[in-house]
């Protein structure tokens, strides 16, 4: 059975250097350039999206909670009287 690089590693024999401090800043700079940044109605949408599923969820574990919350408490009290 052969071993891939991702297995063995990258470190057998020619270890390269690290990358000094001025060509890391250069890297990064030229990677966000690279980025596509959203404009204000796709932020706008996104943002929207967000919380409507945030909102959606927060009724569901809200409502799960009520729930579970009053059959424990109607299983812990018992049967009630009045």
């Amino acid at each position: 059975m052969s071993d891939s690089k991702a297995v063995r590693g990258s470190r057998g024999g020619n270890a390269e250097k690290r990358t000094s401090l001025p060509t890391f800043y250069r890297q990064v700079v030229a990677e966000l350039r690279k980025v596509v940044y959203p404009t204000q109605e796709q932020l706008i949408t996104y943002f929207i999206v967000v919380m409507v599923f945030v909102i959606a969820m927060m009724a569901i574990v809200s409502a799960l909670d009520l729930g579970f919350g009053k059959l424990v408490f109607a299983i812990f009290t018992g049967p009630s009287n009045t």
